[in-house]
């Protein structure tokens, strides 16, 4: 095991190290709605919005009666629990899922839920104290300071306050002049003096949204040619490397090279390319079965007699890659019915050819599965495996646990996976060129 870890070559997704982008300002000064116009203007799934009102601290009972009152000081750093922030803030960076706190206002206490984030290329932390902590400015790329007149921050606070958080207006005014207003000269203001960008007069600004629009994309361009270049790397390595034992071709018996003939045979018909290629993912799911973990069993036959068998331990999930590792469903529900199924969408830019996920749902609770199969019919070069099994592995999942299944590999793909994560098991039919068009899917769909 230590020679194989010794061994491992390093890939770094391109959510690893995100860019963090600070917005502070006085409360109504449009920190909101900077947020939300930078990420409309650029219109990708990868730039995330994290509001600093989700880490306001649990409430005792001495402060929730002054919160109901409007006696509580929500604008001073004390009532952030900034541990908490940093800690998720240091999750990300590494390129983890960070679970962030839901802050109810009209209850004034955290909710029992949280919500998830993960695989950001770009965050957006805004809060009027997003500048505020030494060690969340460590970890910040960007810092912007939104400014407003006081009498607009005014008015935007009570139209938001009584709209969206169940106050009256009576109690606004009272929490500005109590608690906003000196706050402000006390702790917001001085974070202009960190702060890279000064915007004046919030989302109407758009010289300064130009400005750092162009920053993003500009990260954005980086991040892509850094993880191109680290999966050339990994191929310029191992490509003439021998594959590893960890990779399980399914034996040529004549019948499987008999429907593999059929599969393969361009004037097969629809009707039997699915009924083959089925037949091929039920021994594929079921040969990836044969590397999960056993224990002795012994059950009592019709005859009367001691079996001494084996029985599949704990819970196997699987993750299908979209589109084409639906095509393994089929065969997956004659092997495991009842097995718990996860989606991955991870698509090749048509103009960089650099893999990108675009959505991710996972069955619950996947980190203590025993097992978990990841299902897609064809690898060439390995960047969308590489990806997938990295999201598992983020979520908890060890990689003993993980097996990868295939139709086609190339042995170049087959290198770059085993050399990344050596303990994973790839189960695969065919040995094929390294570089070979996706066409399963759209023939088993026939579009």
């Amino acid at each position: 095991m230590t020679d194989i870890v010794s061994k491992r070559a390093h890939y770094s997704p391109p959510w690893a190290d995100v860019s963090i982008i600070g917005i502070a300002g006085s409360s109504g000064s449009g920190k909101s709605t900077l947020s939300h116009a930078i990420v409309s203007k650029l219109n990708l799934p990868w730039v995330v919005i994290l509001s600093m009102d989700s880490f306001y601290k649990t409430l005792d009972e001495e402060g929730s009666h002054k919160a109901f009152r409007n006696e509580y000081d929500f604008d001073s750093p004390e009532a952030i629990d900034f541990d908490v922030l940093v800690d998720r803030l240091r999750e990300l960076k590494a390129g983890k899922r960070a679970e962030i706190p839901i802050y109810s206002f009209s209850k004034h206490a955290r909710e029992k839920e949280t919500t998830s984030i993960y695989s950001p290329h770009v965050l957006i932390l805004e809060g009027i104290l997003a500048l505020y902590d030494p060690r969340v400015l460590g970890l910040l790329d960007m810092k912007i300071f939104c400014e407003a007149d006081a009498d607009t921050c005014l008015s935007r606070r009570i139209l938001r306050d009584v709209a969206e958080r169940g106050r009256d207006i009576e109690g606004c005014i009272k929490q500005w002049f109590s608690f906003v207003k000196p706050n402000f000269e006390r702790f917001v203001e001085p974070q202009r003096k960190v702060a890279d960008i000064i915007v004046p007069r919030g989302v109407e600004n758009r010289v300064a949204i130009t400005m750092v629009i162009q920053y993003i994309e500009r990260k954005l361009i980086e991040k892509s040619k850094t993880h191109r270049a680290e999966l050339r790397k990994l191929g310029q390595n191992s490509q003439d490397d021998p594959l590893s034992v960890k990779v399980l071709l399914l034996e040529q018996t004549s019948q499987v090279k008999g429907m593999n003939t059929i599969i393969q045979d361009i004037d097969t018909s629809a009707e039997d390319f699915i009924f083959y290629f089925d037949r091929m993912a039920t021994l594929l799911i079921e040969h990836a079965m044969n590397n999960v973990y056993f224990k002795e069993k012994i059950v009592e036959t019709p005859a009367g007699n001691k079996y001494h068998g084996l029985v599949a331990m704990g819970e196997t999930s699987a993750v299908v890659v979209l589109r084409a590792g639906s095509v393994f469903e089929t065969g997956l529900k004659r092997v495991l019915p009842d097995c718990r199924t996860g989606r991955l969408l991870i698509q090749s830019n048509i103009r960089t050819g650099e893999p990108e996920l675009h959505y991710l749902k996972l069955p619950g609770n996947i980190e203590k599965h025993d097992n978990v199969l990841i299902l897609d019919p064809q690898m060439s070069s390995g960047g969308a495996a590489l990806m997938a099994i990295q999201v598992l592995v983020d979520h908890g999942v060890p990689e003993e646990k993980i097996v990868f299944v295939t139709y086609f590999a190339g042995k170049l793909g087959l290198n770059r996976l085993t050399k990344v994560f050596p303990e994973v098991n790839i189960v695969v039919c065919t040995m094929v060129a390294d570089f070979e068009e996706r066409w399963i899917a759209r023939r088993y769909f026939g579009c």
